[in-house]
């Protein structure tokens, strides 16, 4: 099972690419931890910049599924998406 995972900017600086596959994820959380794992130094800085960023499965924010438990599918696209505010 293949899914594709977005960064934000300052995720694709710091580990120096702005997409790549995952093989073996089946939720929302386990992208986090096998990044972590895949950039090794660099996916503590990338685990700390999820704590400012949620996730969206498809283009559907987790927050309105099952949170980081949000089951994945072959195919699916997992995007990191950097909270904004304005006014």
């Amino acid at each position: 099972m293949a899914v594709t995972v977005e960064l934000t900017y300052a995720m694709g600086k710091v580990l120096g690419v702005d997409r790549f596959e995952v093989e073996n994820a089946s939720t929302a959380a386990d992208i986090i931890a096998e990044t972590k794992k895949r950039f090794g130094a660099k996916g503590d800085e990338f685990e700390k910049l999820t704590r400012v960023a949620t996730i969206a499965v498809n283009g559907v924010l987790v927050s309105y599924r099952k949170g980081k438990s949000t089951r994945l599918s072959d195919g699916d696209v997992v995007s990191f998406v950097k909270a904004a505010a304005g006014g």
